[in-house]
């Protein structure tokens, strides 16, 4: 079966509130990741991140790597929640796996959080 390095980096990561959608999917935990740095986050009225690639100022974001299928894939797309979708992730080595990124509209007018490296430093903070 074809499985499918996939990127995450806020509520879907290990213990946190949407992780069980990785579960019931059979997803399977590889490692913790950071992006090359060249990322920016956003809070969501504080309920989920939105990372955005961007050509300037940005920074590397931690992130799990998971493992899963295709069919796997689309399912988690569909429970995500508006504004997310599935694009090209640049890690710090280089290597581009699909991942979890923000649309740029759902970040207006949200706060910026990239100065914390990530969801979970960000969410231990507030």
């Amino acid at each position: 079966m074809q499985m499918i390095d996939f990127a995450v980096n806020g509520t879907l990561m290990r213990g946190l509130e949407l992780n069980g959608n990785l579960q019931k999917v059979g997803a399977i935990f590889v490692r913790e990741e950071v992006t090359a740095p060249i990322y920016r986050l956003w809070t969501i009225s504080d309920r989920h991140p939105a990372m955005l690639r961007v050509s300037e100022n940005g920074h590397a974001i931690a992130l799990e790597i998971w493992s899963v299928t295709p069919d796997a894939l689309g399912a988690i797309l569909l429970s995500e929640p508006a504004g997310l979708c599935i694009g090209k992730i640049v890690l710090s080595d280089g290597q581009e796996v699909l991942g979890v990124l923000g649309e740029p509209f759902l970040c207006e007018g949200q706060k910026e959080i990239t100065s914390y490296g990530g969801w979970r430093a960000y969410t231990a903070k507030r």
